[in-house]
């Protein structure tokens, strides 16, 4: 069994981080898999995805300050744009996560969530879930 999903989400913010583990979650849920993988990706070059802890906010807030200084403005970047710091961003998050479904669930660590990224918004974003197995 295969079953891709495109997902909507509105970002409000020029950068910051969507939690989105509740969308795969019933994605999941809907396909029935008992056992398998899914796939979320990505569709856009200045936002990306990450898996990391969804117990404390501040660990949102602390991952934008780090990749803000380890990738700032910059006026020697060319890219006519102007946003060449959110395509720097979105390249070191990466553009899926694959996570592992078990008796039905997303194995996930206790203290994992997914989260969206947004680097260049506020925007009309997808992204989108592939669920394989059984």
């Amino acid at each position: 069994m295969s079953r891709l999903e495109r997902h909507s989400l509105k970002t409000t913010l020029r950068e910051g981080f969507y939690p989105i583990t509740e969308t795969v979650r019933a994605a999941v849920a809907a396909s029935q898999v008992q056992s398998g993988l899914v796939v979320v990706f990505c569709p856009h070059t200045t936002a990306g995805l990450t898996i990391n802890e969804n117990a404390d906010p501040m660990v949102a807030r602390d991952l934008l300050l780090g990749l803000g200084r380890a990738f700032p403005d910059s006026p020697d970047f060319n890219h006519l744009e102007g946003n060449s710091r959110a395509h720097l961003k979105a390249s070191a998050l990466g553009s899926s996560c694959q996570i592992i479904i078990e008796e039905g669930r997303l194995a996930l660590g206790t203290w994992q969530g997914l989260f969206f990224g947004e680097f260049d918004g506020p925007r009309n974003r997808e992204y989108w879930t592939k669920i394989m197995g059984g």
